[in-house]
């Protein structure tokens, strides 16, 4: 029992789960299809009833008057001969009280070069319960054989003899009906027929047309699919916004346009998060290695001069037979083995193993210069650290053209074998609001840049222009260039030219001196100016850094 009412229970589950794996298409075309054949169906049945009706009201008005038969009934019975035939294909017959059926009039068929032939009377059971159910109500019923119908009527009567006496019963008649319900079958015939063809085509139709109508959601499936495949930039066809299908597509466009930016600006923050955290290690790896080189000379020049005997206690004896006897002990097997860097530059110093004045001035001079190295990159380092917390810098009107004429001055100091040539461009007075300190600091770094990385002899030139409102500033602006001939960068080196700590040499070499830092503060104290920084560069063709920064409402 209970299997039997698990497996009931499975089947009602299916059942009830089945429209829900059933198209949309097809559920659509097979509602249609049913409400049409319902309503053909309904359309069809009280055609045919209304014309059945009224088709048999004229039999039915002649069988409901009881006085036509009566003359012809009372003559059979009181006058009685042979049964009549009726050319009418009228039937007509007399049941007594207590007694058996006595047709009247046969009904028969005459056909032209044929003899008539009686038809067969109407089928009736003639039993008391069928006559009282149907006393005085036409109704049809078939024939006794064949396929021909009847409608039929009975009634009580009683009929008086002129002799005296009377005879009562129960007069039937019957009308051939059989042309009526041909009619009836051939108009329910053709109405199926039309219906069917009406199904058809609109099963064809509806089938087109629910198609069309979903060919959009068939879209938005596909733009779907393409976007669960990765391509974000899939949108729904755009549809006639009056419709209820062009509205959806147009929100699911801006929802999907709403998600790519979306999916673009996370890509974008975790490809920046990865870059800053990169160029976080490779800050942290430029700076460790930056002071780890002073840090190193300064402990290796004091170390030396506590090697020597420089210090004792906590004190720094003079030199003596004492640094002397410190290193009497030592086991070198050479005269070079076992020394320092900063051994071999004091040079005399480990040969004669004493503690000069002027060795003790030249190990202190390198610690000043190691010192004060690192006291200038911490210093850089300290000064783009608070331009990264945009910390506000002075705003006050600086003379951009005295700031360049004074570095170029400066220049021609340094290098007076370069061709150092200043170019001022006409237009108004070339000033900007900003730290007039950190400005020359710009164009110091800017300068000290081309010094620096192009060899001796290469010609600089220095030029400030006006410039419009452009791509790159929508203000007007001043611009200053700095460009040499020297070997230029590549195109990766340009790129990264602006980086921190970036720097062309990958060897950390000390031949051109620098930190990596200069270009990284000019881009810092620009960007912090409201102003830009570029770079326009061609391999052994020299290299040309461009500044733009918004003119001073004075100047304008």
């Amino acid at each position: 029992v209970m299997s039997s009412r698990s497996g009931f229970t499975s089947r009602w589950q299916a059942l009830r789960r089945l429209p829900g794996r059933i198209p949309l298409r097809i559920k659509l075309i097979t509602a249609v299809l049913a409400l049409v054949a319902i309503a053909l169906s309904i359309i069809s049945i009280a055609g045919i009833s209304v014309l059945r009706g009224y088709l048999l009201s004229g039999y039915d008005a002649s069988l409901e008057n009881p006085g036509a038969y009566h003359d012809v009934v009372q003559h059979y019975l009181f006058n009685p001969t042979t049964t009549e035939s009726f050319g009418g294909q009228q039937w007509l017959a007399f049941l007594p009280a207590n007694g058996h059926l006595q047709p009247v009039l046969v009904p028969v068929e005459g056909r032209p070069g044929f003899q008539p032939t009686a038809l067969p009377r109407p089928a009736m059971p003639a039993t008391a319960s069928w006559l009282a159910a149907h006393d005085g109500q036409p109704v049809t019923v078939g024939a006794q054989s064949g396929g021909r119908r009847w409608r039929v009527i009975a009634y009580d009567q009683t009929f008086f003899n002129p002799a005296g006496g009377t005879i009562s019963g129960t007069v039937l008649a019957g009308l051939d009906v059989t042309s009526v319900y041909r009619t009836v079958d051939a108009l329910a015939h053709i109405d199926m027929v039309v219906s069917s063809i009406v199904l058809l085509a609109l099963a064809i139709v509806g089938v087109a047309i629910v198609r069309s109508s979903l060919r959009p959601l068939t879209d938005i499936e596909v733009t779907a699919q393409g976007i669960a495949a990765g391509d974000l930039s899939r949108r729904v066809p755009d549809r006639d916004p009056r419709t209820e299908v062009g509205r959806l597509g147009r929100s699911l466009n801006s929802m999907l346009a709403q998600i790519e930016a979306a999916f673009h600006a996370r890509e974008d923050s975790e490809a920046a998060a990865r870059k800053s955290e990169e160029r976080m290690r490779r800050f942290v790896a430029d700076a460790s290695h930056e002071l780890r080189t002073p840090l190193t000379a300064i402990r290796g020049y004091a170390e030396y001069y506590r090697q020597l005997g420089g210090m004792r206690n906590g004190t720094a004896p003079g030199p003596g037979p004492a640094t002397t006897a410190s290193r009497a002990g030592s086991t070198a097997p050479g005269p070079d083995a076992g020394t320092t860097a900063q051994e071999r530059e004091a040079g005399p110093l480990a040969a004669s193993g004493q503690l000069t004045r002027p060795d003790l001035d030249r190990i202190m001079q390198r610690v000043e210069q190691e010192s004060a190295r690192m006291g200038l990159l911490v210093e850089d380092m300290l000064l783009l650290a608070r331009l990264d917390q945009q910390r506000p810098i002075e705003r006050r009107p600086v003379d951009l053209l005295t700031l360049t004429t004074d570095a170029v001055q400066d220049a021609r100091m340094i290098a007076p074998r370069r061709k150092i040539e200043l170019t001022v461009g006409a237009g108004t007075a070339f000033l900007v609001l900003g730290d007039e300190a950190r400005l020359r600091q710009v164009i110091s770094n800017l300068m000290t840049n081309a010094l620096t990385h192009t060899p001796d002899g290469t010609g600089i030139d220095v030029r400030i222009l006006a410039g419009g409102p452009d791509s790159t500033l929508p203000v007007p602006s001043v611009i200053l260039e700095v460009a040499d001939t020297g070997p230029g960068l590549s195109t990766e080196q340009a790129e990264r030219v602006f980086e921190r700590f970036y720097r062309a040499d990958q060897a950390r070499g000390r031949r051109t001196g620098g930190t990596g830092l200069g270009l990284a503060i000019v881009a810092a104290l620009v960007a912090a100016h409201g102003g830009t920084v570029g770079v326009d560069t061609t391999p052994g063709g020299g290299a040309t850094f461009r500044i733009t920064l918004p003119l001073a409402a004075e100047a304008a």
